[in-house]
């Protein structure tokens, strides 16, 4: 009898210890909640969307005119400076022959009557700045050595170096927009393409006309906005909301189910801004909860907490 009394109370002190063990782990679930990522979430768009392709054009004067001495002998005088603009017609250089040098004033002393000085004038061929000078006062010069050269200013402009494959979304564009470093916006007129492709890059120039309203140096470079596609009404998500795998062909946004619940779901991707993504499937409504921030690493379905709406 004492031994059924000692199993009794042995009994009685284990469901009171066990009792006591789940209470505790009770009241320490109650303190230490579900823990929850904190995430925020947007809603989509519905707007007009452009897609653009960026390329570059570099600012060109495709008419230069070289200056030559039209015979050999010394440099007298020079009218040219740099940056300088001259006129058709204008006398930039006086060259001295050689045998005038050598031969000096004796022909006047022997014959008054014959005037010799063996000086010519160079002539500009055509309007335009000086962009290059080659010689100076003094010097010795062969017949038809370059001395300068003249920048037509009217045959100002972009050549835009277009991948052969993007050619058909130029074709029948009259037009195409322009940005400098500095932010200024042109227009540029097509106005024709060069008949060569560069061999390296397989790119091939066309040749875009502009109407400054200030002086644009040679070589600048221009970003040139090509549009690839668009849409007047497009349901879009930011960029951010995307996720997608290692080699980048599979992506998802985590959509948001409940208040705390968010899941897993694979979309298509169609038009492409700088900051946004049109969603071509599935079609997401206006109600849709999509996490924006807090997204990476998350499992496919995930408890999460909503800190900003």
């Amino acid at each position: 009898m004492q031994k059924i009394s000692n199993h009794l109370l042995f009994f009685s002190l284990l469901a009171l210890l066990f009792t006591s063990c789940k209470s505790k782990e009770t009241e320490q679930e109650e303190k230490d909640p579900e823990a929850r990522t904190p995430v925020t979430v947007t809603t989509i768009s519905n707007e007009p969307m452009v897609e653009y392709i960026e390329l570059n054009a570099t600012s060109a004067f495709l008419q230069k005119w070289p200056v030559r001495a039209n015979a050999t002998g010394y440099l007298q005088t020079a009218n040219v400076q740099l940056n300088k603009y001259v006129s058709s017609g204008q006398a930039l250089y006086s060259v001295k022959t050689k045998e005038a040098e050598s031969i000096g004033n004796t022909i006047t002393i022997l014959d008054s009557t014959i005037k010799f000085s063996g000086i010519n004038s160079i002539h500009a061929a055509t309007s335009g700045f000086i962009s290059q000078i080659d010689h100076q006062p003094g010097d010795y010069v062969m017949d038809g050595e370059q001395l300068a050269v003249i920048t037509d200013t009217k045959s100002f402009v972009f050549l835009l170096q277009l991948p052969y494959e993007l050619r058909p979304y130029i074709i029948n564009k009259k037009s195409l927009e322009m940005i400098l470093p500095d932010g200024e916006k042109l227009n540029g007129i097509i106005s024709g393409n060069m008949p060569v492709m560069d061999a390296g890059s397989q790119t091939q120039s066309i040749i875009l006309r502009v109407n400054p309203t200030h002086p644009i140096p040679e070589n600048l470079i221009a970003k040139v906005r090509v549009i690839k596609s668009s849409k007047s009404k497009a349901i879009s998500l930011p960029k951010t909301c995307l996720l997608t795998d290692e080699t980048q062909s599979i992506f998802w946004v985590m959509k948001m189910t409940d208040s705390s619940t968010a899941v897993k779901v694979v979309i298509k991707k169609g038009i492409e801004t700088n900051d946004k993504v049109e969603i071509l499937f599935p079609l997401f409504t206006i109600n849709d909860r999509i996490v924006l921030t807090g997204n990476y690493g998350l499992a496919d379905t995930a408890r999460v907490q909503i800190i900003q709406q």
